[in-house]
């Protein structure tokens, strides 16, 4: 036993010893994935892809504001308020008297509710675009569907968030926590890509929560895994501690979002069924890749061959 105990301690002090050697070794290995990249057809396509997604899906919701029938609006949210008291979960404006009393909890949540959104999904979706391709494309599509999805809903049926209520004579006891600390209640976005009656669904804890599960299939690193966890929680408690959105509005994010999962990977193997990677018209069809790419197949070569699941 004691040549045991002996022969493991003396392994510890040689793994110790070798972990900033293999750190440095990983640390490489990643950046001679951007140093060597040079942009292809289908990367500039991803660009061009996003680049107008993201701002016509944005601007969709912005006009549909000016659009929109108030009372209507108004009258939908009123309707979720009592749907939730009938359900015995209306605990919004409770749960937000909780942290009203501490300023820092205040000025953390609003600003994770402006900026812990896009940038993160957009820096997250960088690290899978380079490094885990494969669950890159996945979460690019389910992110498309989702958002087509949700402007169906805020196109035809707008809902005002909790915070524009007291506006309207009714006084459930809802602050409109950003608009008191920054006298906007978007700062930092132009007033056309701005819907204000577009609380159901929630895609700030949809979008949030695909990131999530994107990393969690992403990587094995425990670090990364907890921020998958906890990150669209704390977005959860966000959405709802500065009274954008009600707790149904947080059911209707995560369902759409798992629609549009599911119609991407659904997508994904129905070509992959249809034109398998090892057939004679994958080896030889130039429009088999952009088919590829475009139902989220990663492509073998760009993806580096990883697997599903690697270290970050």
């Amino acid at each position: 036993m004691p040549a045991t105990q002996s022969l493991t301690s003396e392994q510890l002090v040689a793994k110790l010893k070798a972990f900033p050697k293999r750190q440095a070794q990983e640390i490489k290995r990643n950046l001679d994935v951007v140093l060597t990249w040079r942009p292809g057809l289908r990367d500039g396509a991803e660009i061009l892809l996003l680049a107008s997604a993201l701002p016509l899906y944005y601007l969709v919701r912005g006009i549909t504001n000016h659009g929109t029938h108030v009372d209507q609006a108004v009258q939908r949210g009123i309707d979720i308020v009592h749907l939730e008291q009938n359900l015995g979960i209306f605990w919004e404006a409770q749960m937000q008297s909780w942290i009203l009393s501490y300023n820092w909890l205040v000025t953390f949540f609003n600003g994770f509710y402006l900026y812990g959104h896009l940038p993160i999904i957009g820096a997250l979706a960088v690290w899978m675009y380079f490094w885990h391709r494969p669950q890159y494309l996945l979460m690019r599509n389910a992110f498309l569907i989702s958002g087509a999805i949700a402007l169906v809903f805020f196109i035809n049926w707008p809902t005002a968030p909790p915070r524009m209520l007291h506006d309207f004579g009714y006084n459930f006891g809802f602050v409109d926590t950003i608009l008191d600390q920054y006298k906007t209640s978007r700062p930092d976005t132009p007033s056309w890509f701005v819907n204000e009656y577009a609380a159901f669904p929630s895609m700030h804890i949809g979008w949030n929560l695909l990131v999530g599960i994107s990393i969690w299939l992403a990587t094995r690193n425990v670090f990364m895994r907890a921020f998958a966890v906890v990150m669209p929680l704390v977005m959860a408690a966000t959405i709802i501690l500065t009274a954008n959105h009600y707790l149904l509005d947080i059911v209707g994010g995560v369902i759409v979002m798992l629609v549009g999962l599911g119609i991407a990977v659904g997508g994904r193997y129905f070509v992959q069924r249809i034109v398998s990677p090892d057939s004679k018209e994958a080896r030889t069809k130039g429009w088999v890749p952009w088919l590829y790419w475009l139902c989220g197949v990663a492509d073998p070569v760009q993806s580096g061959g990883r697997s599903a699941a690697q270290p970050a």
